[in-house]
């Protein structure tokens, strides 16, 4: 008997790619086939994905790059694409595809649309990306990761939560050891590649605490290649002990070791720092769509499990006297813990596959 198809379509960011990846885990597990579409960027996280998944690179075309011929060439690019995966999708026939959003999504998407094929869409932040506004109303179900979820008028959605993966799912809960004096870990990252507002400002606010906290601090912090030297030479030059890494693979590991994560509030971060359970201080991107990092970090705010600090104000004093207060009260930070693990969602990687078992059934 033939194994099922699950098509997945996701973009080029961690945020799109780890929940992809989450569900990827557990419908093989299950004895599903897995194709994975994406582009180039996305490519770069395939490497986490089970090795059975079978993946496909597709070429992206986004009005957001490019110049005034390119930006032409857009619309004729999708339609070829849309038309390729339509002939791909008629030869190998998914049960179901799933779309996480982004523009290396539209081909299969698109040709799910076409073919009539079981469908559906996953947003993990509190406003839907362009991708996953244009085909919320053409799909059999609207999977939201974040509630509640500003959605389209006459569009109903479904609360899953953001799926983790496996790694984060096994340090679920973890035991959290609470500031004092003894080492301290601060995890500090800004998206699947870092953030440079929090290159520039995280290294001085650490160097400005009180000696008696800083004597004791270990930071991981994630910065882009083009920041990480000056970064890893200014925590040198302070004499704190600092790994920088353009990317953490191990970023569950690190996260279940810490005392307070720094962090953008993307949706796949927002949702591994309530999972694990660690307190944090959220800086959301004031140029993300429809402000949709700051709806992510609400939840984790208005529990007490989080600080969320606007760009707008954030500064070297700001973030040291934030960063102090965390670290030096044990008992408030326990408590941000507890508050964060209150709003995790680990069961939502499983109630997004029974959505897609549930289309699936629909098929047969």
């Amino acid at each position: 008997m033939n194994k099922p198809l699950l098509v997945i379509a996701a973009g080029g960011t961690g945020g799109h790619m780890f929940p992809a990846q989450a569900l990827a885990e557990v419908m093989l597990r299950k004895g599903w086939r897995v194709k994975l579409t994406t582009d180039a960027r996305g490519a770069r996280y395939t490497g986490g994905f089970p090795h059975s998944t079978e993946i496909e690179q597709v070429s992206s075309a986004t009005f957001a790059r490019g110049g005034k011929l390119a930006k032409l060439a857009v619309p004729f690019r999708i339609l070829g694409g849309v038309l390729s995966a339509v002939v791909k999708l008629r030869r190998d026939r998914p049960e179901v595809v799933v779309g996480f959003g982004g523009y290396p999504t539209i081909p299969a998407m698109g040709a799910a649309w076409v073919l009539k094929l079981p469908r559906m869409i996953h947003e993990q932040n509190g406003v839907l990306g362009r991708v996953n506004h244009l085909f919320a109303s053409r799909v059999d179900a609207v999977a939201c990761g974040t509630w509640p979820t500003d959605l389209p008028e006459g569009v109903e959605g479904v609360h899953v939560g953001n799926p983790v993966r496996a790694a984060v799912l096994e340090r679920a809960g973890s035991g959290y050891i609470a500031p004092g004096d003894y080492p301290m870990s601060i995890l500090v990252i800004g998206g699947s590649q870092g953030a440079r507002i929090l290159s520039d400002t995280v290294p001085s606010a650490i160097a400005s605490l009180p000696s008696e906290l800083l004597r004791n601090i270990r930071v991981s912090h994630q910065a882009r290649d083009e920041d990480g030297e000056r970064v890893a030479a200014f925590y040198a030059e302070h004499g704190i002990a600092a790994d920088v890494q353009p990317f953490f693979h191990d970023v569950p590991a690190r996260m279940s070791e810490a005392q307070l994560v720094i962090s953008r509030s993307g949706a796949s971060s927002v949702a591994d720092i309530s999972v694990i359970g660690r307190p944090s201080i959220l800086i959301p991107f004031a140029a993300a769509t429809g402000d949709h990092q700051t709806a992510n970090a609400k939840g984790l705010v208005e529990v007490g499990g989080a600080i969320r600090i606007p760009e707008s104000k954030l500064n070297v004093a700001s973030l040291a006297e934030q960063i102090a207060l965390i670290l030096g009260n044990p008992s408030g930070a326990n408590q941000m813990a507890m508050a964060a693990l209150s709003v995790g969602k680990p069961e939502a990687t499983r109630s997004l596959v029974a959505l897609v078992e549930m289309l699936a059934s629909k098929e047969e």
